[in-house]
């Protein structure tokens, strides 16, 4: 089959819970609650300010919109950070001969309760540095950043990158498998539900009213 583009947001969606992802992707389906709106301010502040400003001897750029052809994927980065490294590579939209190490930010509104990051967050940041690598040729690092404890996390995307690309073939062959069928996966009650934006629409309440005896 052909496979269709797939946005790097659908990453993060399909690891945090499948059927939500399929409520989204196939049923269009989209309900906001208090933490999508959170995370939503934190990312429009970041993709408000400027297009480009250096600080702390780095270049920064935001909203920056990457792909991968052979991947198929495509999307926004919220930031990418460039220091300048004999190791680097050349940006032609900085015209100069220095080169640059890029490191790519992504910004979370909340650090997990247990551990540094999640797996669906690593992979989405994974799924960016394929594309990032891909658009600049370049072999970049990749941090979450946690507004509420105004935390970076370096990522360990270099170290296992054979386990995560392979983990993002995987994910990737599902959601196009899933889009080609029309298919949403089941429901599968998990840690996320609670906090799921969706849940009400997922797993409505049902209100069981008393038997009426002799019409009373």
């Amino acid at each position: 089959m052909e496979e269709t583009d797939i946005s790097i947001r659908q990453i993060q969606h399909y690891m945090y819970c499948p059927h939500r992802w399929g409520l989204i992707e196939i049923g269009n389906i989209w309900v906001e609650n208090y933490f999508v709106t959170k995370a939503n301010l934190i990312h429009e502040r970041v993709h408000d300010k400027y297009d480009d400003y250096s600080i702390r001897n780095k270049k920064v750029f935001t909203s920056v919109t990457v792909y991968n052809d052979e991947y198929k994927l495509y999307g926004v980065c919220d930031c990418i950070e460039l220091v300048k490294s004999d190791t680097g590579v050349n940006i032609n939209k900085i015209k100069s001969n220095d080169k640059y190490n890029l490191t790519i930010v992504e910004y979370k509104p909340n650090k997990p309760k247990i551990g540094e990051y999640t797996e669906e967050d690593l992979m989405q940041v994974f799924a960016q540095k394929i594309c990032v690598d891909y658009v600049f040729n370049t072999d970049s690092d990749g941090v979450i950043y946690y507004s509420n404890q105004k935390e970076r996390i370096k990522l360990p995307l270099k170290d296992n990158y054979d386990k995560y690309k392979n983990l993002l073939m995987s994910i990737l062959s599902q959601i196009n498998n899933n889009l080609k069928n029309g298919y949403i996966p089941p429901v599968v009650h998990n840690k996320h539900c609670n906090g799921c934006s969706l849940k009400e629409i997922c797993m409505p309440k049902v209100i069981i009213k008393p038997k009426k005896i002799n019409g009373v």
